[in-house]
């Protein structure tokens, strides 16, 4: 009887560390990637605020059940400066690519992905201005804090005119997908 307690045990264990790898579960759902959004539409209002609000947009390519994508989502939320980097000129959006979903009319537009996540920097009327390749932005097996914010600093400098500001910082960025 007790072996028959212990299979069983092993089989819910086994079926719950399972399930909750699996993509849109509930560990996954802190990267933003959400298959079932209008990656289109979120773009269009991300354009609109960007050239209210004098900004770039980051699009952030990505699937939630990839571990980099998930990381690098948790590190723009959790690194100070990254964070404070993109509430101040930056308007996120979060593009999924997965099976359920790859995007491919609005990723058609950009140069073809050679891995995830990947970021493209675009100005505020949507033209793209840089694809950025994540896997320069590691160090070992995480993402390089001075590596990710030499990259947001890099395409605020080159935006942001002389003695102006690019749209305040009111404490959240502002962000689709």
């Amino acid at each position: 009887m007790i072996y028959i307690k212990n299979l069983f045990a092993t089989f819910i264990a086994i079926f719950l560390t399972a399930f909750l790898a699996l993509p849109g579960t509930a560990q996954n759902k802190g990267a933003g990637f959400d298959p079932k959004r209008d990656a289109a539409k979120d773009l269009e209002d991300a354009i609109h605020l960007a050239r209210k609000l004098n900004k770039r947009i980051l699009v952030d390519v990505g699937d939630s059940g990839c571990g980099w994508c998930r990381n690098l989502s948790e590190f723009f939320e959790t690194n100070e400066e990254a964070a404070r980097l993109l509430r101040k000129s930056y308007i996120l959006v979060k593009v999924n690519w997965s099976l359920e979903n790859e995007n491919k009319e609005v990723l058609s537009r950009y140069p073809k992905i050679p891995g995830y996540p990947h970021l493209f920097v675009l100005d505020g009327n949507g033209k793209l201005l840089h694809s950025q390749r994540t896997f320069l932005l590691h160090s070992g097996g995480h993402h390089d804090p001075a590596k990710v914010i030499s990259f947001l600093k890099k395409w605020v400098q080159s935006h942001e005119p002389a003695g102006c500001g690019s749209g305040g910082d009111n404490g959240d960025y502002e962000r689709y997908g």
